[in-house]
């Protein structure tokens, strides 16, 4: 990778886009290399064995895996496409079928503040709308990492994106498109409360915007407007809960019943984003995390890619639908508003006093069928959460500087901790996936790194052997720490196999093939990626805690904030394993114990 000298990067927010190299494509065999280095550890010798000889067939000279590589290989080199993976994202995202509430949208939970509810709504809009003007200009600038430039093209799609749900695959509407080139032009926002949805202006007729005393005026007159709450089979946000097909279906029926509800879509759609204001205060942390996560009550619009939640105590966080925004954009976003006081970001905006800003109820017209429909979309997603266990873990003095006081990479100690107590609570090593993020690339998003290798497996051995002295624990932890090290470097560097193998996966079936693959049915592909437990990190000072939903039926969901000196994680699993998940949470913090004074 070419580096280029950090004073030569422009300061636009987009200008270096087109100048940053590009994800690299593997080859065919150095992906099934890795691969089976990759899902060896997970392996029985007989499972190795029928992986390694579907890898052998999948290499043959002229066979389908050939064609589809040189397929990618086109498409890499066509014009207007920036990485290979450029369309593996939106199948990625934009094609899966179940619902995206609690399964694919993540939240943050802001640190507090002390302010009220109104207050602290109000301090985030005007933060937010700040935001936004500077990005309209493109003076947000970008972030330049150990001399590299990353790619913003993310924050093209923080204000005024919506996820569309559709049939067979979602589509977005969003600025900075063909349909709507250039920023947004939306003036309002969306701000919900007790199920009502009710459109209030932010920015003037002139497009400034309104200051912190009239947005706490309009929030004031939202909340008086909605101070009856509005009927289950009404409050159509919980339409956004259900799987996207069925969604789809709902929408079209919501459209054909009565032009106004493709108005209320409208406005949905096009606004900069959305505000949940929650008429209860969480009686902890924990209900807290969860009301962020999957809280409803058809106070919420899933699809919409930024929803801040404000609960009665002045609590605050944030849920993000997940297509087009990774949670270092909503980081780097989120550290911008919660770095200031709100009056410093309202002035800095160009805000003024406009008076009351203009709000408006948001309004479906709906027949018996259609609340029939939004009810049992409700009843439905209130299970859905029930069979949701989540807890919390928290180390409040421990941290990175510990970590690297003790000799260790602080995200290798993270993860050898969590292998540690997945051994010591379930008897067994798992496929573990973490996100590597590979931003300093043209579209970079993410890598999908496997944590468990060999000298893992050594080491949580070693750790609960008899006959190991403190000597060769220490030296198996250290060993497994520099492979860890080692293959976050190979993801960050595009190195690696699972995307490459799973975009031509795509590619195959985009194309209506019916050829059968066999590596995509093998022991190997279908263990490695069958996560019992799927980890990733948002360090921020200005976040609590960071949470999203398990991946699979025995996956614990493991998001993490480690910090200078703390580190918070919210756990989250399927109800039927949920003693599974105390127990890790449980063993998680002796193992943690236990690693300190091993390596002290």
């Amino acid at each position: 990778m070419t580096v280029t000298s950090s004073q030569e990067w422009s300061t636009r927010t987009f200008g270096n886009e087109s100048r940053l190299p590009r994800v690299p494509l593997p080859t065919l065999e150095d992906s099934c290399e890795k691969f089976l280095a990759w899902c060896g550890p997970l392996l029985t010798p007989d499972e190795l064995a029928v992986t390694e000889n579907a890898v052998a067939a999948f290499l043959h000279e002229g066979g389908l895996a050939r064609k589809l590589q040189a397929e990618l290989e086109r498409y890499n080199s066509s014009d207007g496409v920036e990485s290979w993976l450029d369309t593996f994202w939106p199948y990625r995202y934009l094609g899966r079928r179940d619902r995206i509430a609690l399964n694919a949208n993540f939240f943050f939970l802001f640190a507090a503040s002390g302010q009220s509810q109104i207050e602290r709504a109000a301090g985030l809009i005007a933060g937010a709308v700040g935001y936004k003007r500077k990005l309209d200009d493109e003076l947000i600038p970008p972030i330049i990492q150990r001399g590299q430039a990353l790619s913003m093209a993310q924050n093209k799609f923080l204000f005024s994106a919506t996820r569309i749900p559709g049939e067979v695959l979602d589509t977005v509407r969003a600025p900075y498109s063909d349909a709507e080139p250039g920023p947004s032009t939306a003036r309002h926002i969306v701000v919900f409360c007790r199920g009502n949805m009710i459109r209030m202006d932010v920015l003037g007729p002139d497009g400034v915007p309104y200051d912190l005393d009239d947005l706490s005026a309009g929030l004031e007159a939202v909340k008086k407007a909605a101070a009856n709450e509005n009927p289950v089979g009404d409050a159509v946000g919980h339409l956004t809960t259900k799987a996207r097909a069925e969604w789809a279906a709902s929408r079209q029926s919501l459209i054909a019943l009565d032009p106004a509800n493709a108005e209320a879509l409208d406005t949905i759609e096009t606004a900069l984003f959305c505000v949940c204001l929650e008429d209860f205060a969480p009686r902890d942390t924990q209900q807290a995390c969860d009301e962020l996560l999957y809280g409803d009550r058809g106070n919420r619009w899933f699809d919409k890619a930024v929803s801040f939640v404000v609960f009665e105590d002045g609590n605050a966080g944030i849920n993000v639908e997940h297509c087009g925004l990774d949670g270092t954009t909503i980081l780097s976003f989120v550290d911008t508003l919660l770095n200031g006081a709100p009056e410093e970001h309202s002035a800095a905006s160009g805000a003024t006093s406009q008076g009351l800003p203009a709000i408006e109820p948001v309004d479906f017209v709906l027949d018996e069928a259609l609340r029939a429909d939004v009810t049992a979309a409700a009843e439905a997603f209130a299970a859905y959460g029930a069979a949701t266990a989540t807890t919390t873990v928290s180390f409040e003095d421990f941290g990175t500087n510990q970590a690297k006081a003790l000799g260790s990479s602080p995200d290798a100690f993270a993860q050898l901790a969590y292998q540690l107590a997945h051994k010591r609570s379930k008897g067994f090593t798992g496929a573990t996936y973490e996100s590597i993020a590979t931003r300093q690339y043209q579209n970079g998003r993410t890598e999908a790194m496997r944590v468990v290798t060999p000298e893992v497996l050594a080491f949580v051995s070693t750790m609960d052997d008899p006959g190991a002295d403190r000597e060769a624990k220490k030296a198996a932890f250290h060993e497994a720490a520099r492979r860890h090290v080692a293959r976050a470097k190979e993801c960050q560097a595009g190195q690696v196999p699972e995307q490459h193998l799973w975009e031509l996966q795509l590619i195959h079936r985009r194309q209506g093939g019916e050829e059968p693959l066999a590596l995509y049915e093998t022991p190997g592909w279908l263990k490695m990626r069958d996560d019992y437990l799927s980890t990733s990190s948002a360090p921020s000072e200005h976040i609590q805690y960071f949470g999203f939903g398990s991946t699979s039926t025995q996956c614990i969901g493991v998001a993490y904030v480690l910090l200078p000196d703390r580190w918070n994680i919210y756990l989250s699993t399927p109800l039927p394993v949920a003693d599974e998940m105390h127990q890790f949470a449980a063993k998680l913090t002796e193992a943690v114990l236990e690693l300190q004074a091993l390596l002290s």
